[in-house]
């Protein structure tokens, strides 16, 4: 995808929009960030208050060199606007060209609808094209089928598992590593 081939943005496809953090956006933080049910995937043990999400949100201008990470809202623009979920890149390196990378689609309504994979193509795009980064990774619980079939739609390839590294409350459970190589 050509990052230019839309005169509002190139974080925009035919159906969504990756755009920054905005105030009004602290509601939407907050009710994604302390839905329980989703913790285990972002590595959350504590509710976060809407004081912090304030705070994260006034900071999210930072530039990603300097504030090592960049969260983007997924915006479906089609009909009426509204807002479906959230890309992470995080742990951004620049000395090595590399970062983390997450997603969230928050609503079990809005899944399986191409949103994450629209998403996902548009921030590989903005991270190999315009951050000139050289890989992205990202770590998925080995039972996360979904997420596992939408990276590797993208080209990620599973480099490694580490070994119970995720409790869930009743087992562990393995984490695989995927990685992108911008060739």
């Amino acid at each position: 995808m050509n990052l230019n081939n839309n005169e509002n943005s190139f974080l925009e496809s035919k159906r969504i929009k990756l755009r920054a953090l905005e105030p009004a956006d602290v509601e939407l933080l907050y009710k994604w960030e302390n839905n329980t049910s989703l913790w285990h995937v972002s590595n959350t043990l504590t509710p976060f208050s809407k004081y912090i999400l304030k705070k994260y949100i006034e900071n999210s201008h930072l530039d990603i060199f300097e504030a090592k990470q960049l969260r983007l809202i997924i915006d479906v623009i089609e009909n009426t606007p509204f807002s479906v979920g959230a890309i992470d890149l995080f742990d951004f390196d620049a000395y090595n060209k590399r970062a983390g990378l997450g997603i969230l689609i928050n609503d079990i309504n809005y899944r399986k609808k191409g949103y994450a994979s629209e998403a996902l193509k548009l921030i590989i795009d903005y991270a190999f094209n315009y951050l000139k980064l050289h890989q992205l990774y990202c770590n998925i619980s080995i039972d996360n089928a979904t997420s596992i079939n939408l990276f590797e739609g993208h080209g990620f390839v599973k480099t490694g598992e580490k070994i119970d590294w995720l409790n869930d409350g009743k087992k562990w459970k393995n984490e695989a590593i995927f990685q992108l190589i911008n060739s």
